[in-house]
């Protein structure tokens, strides 16, 4: 279990362009673990998080419980198969 930073007081940061994406520069003071993040929208806020894998078992199965669960898009496929023969094996 992680525990929380206390708050900070709000700071500008710059943005620019990274190809075709927008990136911003996150000043030393709130730099996140790891190399990835999740951002969401929140209104006009967007959030961003570090994206902190399960450490365990018991984590990853927690964490999928909170995943949607999946569509019809996501099933495998029926095949429709003939049924197995008898082979003879010398």
């Amino acid at each position: 279990m992680s525990t929380a930073s206390p708050p900070s007081r709000a700071r500008e940061a710059k943005l620019f362009r990274n190809n075709r994406s927008q990136a911003i520069r996150i000043p030393v003071e709130f730099e996140l673990p790891g190399d990835r993040v999740l951002i969401h929208r929140d209104g006009s806020k967007l959030i961003i998080e570090p994206m902190l894998g399960p450490s365990n078992l018991v984590d990853l199965l927690a964490a999928w419980r909170l995943e949607e669960p999946l569509g019809p898009d996501d099933q495998l496929p029926f095949i429709k198969d003939a049924p197995a023969r008898p082979e003879d094996v010398f």
